[in-house]
């Protein structure tokens, strides 16, 4: 499976490590402990069976250089086969046009994305911040962040794109340079 994800600025992306730092401290679970090197805070905007050599093309020109809002705005919780903790993204405006045309290039190039919920309609933009196999973080929301990111959204941009490819845990840049 391909996805296609944003990338926060390194401000805000050193905000989420913290979290992620806090958590695996507090002995949580947490982001930080997943040691890939391709590991990074990331919003996921599509995920595909495989991305053609178009479709990589026409996703550089579109996310080349993305300069759009991220508005990190509470904690979200989904349980299922896994459990997940995340920062909840604001579907701001901005946020919802990249997520548009992503999927308008996926469906114009043949490859039409397969994950339900990230489908325009359905799709619940998020940062994680761990994941289990077993129901975690018993605590209530507001002692999961540390203090000055409690209160109220956390402002930043999202300022750069990659593909991720499961089958051979690589990634590629979709940002100029």
């Amino acid at each position: 499976m391909d996805t296609v994800e944003l990338l926060l600025e390194r401000d805000l992306e050193h905000r989420v490590l913290d979290v992620w730092e806090q958590l695996a401290a507090r002995g949580e679970p947490s982001r930080r402990n997943h040691g890939h090197p391709t590991n990074r805070p990331h919003l996921t905007l599509a995920a595909v069976d495989s991305l053609t050599a178009a479709a990589k093309d026409e996703l550089r020109g579109r996310l080349g250089g993305p300069d759009c809002p991220a508005v990190l705005d509470g904690l979200v919780r989904f349980s299922g086969r896994t459990h997940v903790l995340a920062w909840r993204v604001r579907r701001v405006p901005e946020l919802l046009a990249v997520h548009a045309a992503v999927h308008d290039v996926l469906l114009a190039t043949g490859c039409e994305p397969d994950h339900p919920l990230l489908r325009p309609e359905t799709w619940q933009p998020h940062i994680t911040l761990g994941r289990s196999r077993r129901p975690a973080w018993n605590v209530p929301d507001d002692q999961l962040l540390p203090p000055g990111l409690r209160d109220g959204p956390v402002h930043g941009r999202f300022t750069g794109a990659r593909t991720y490819d499961s089958r051979t845990r690589t990634v590629t840049s979709l940002s100029p340079g």
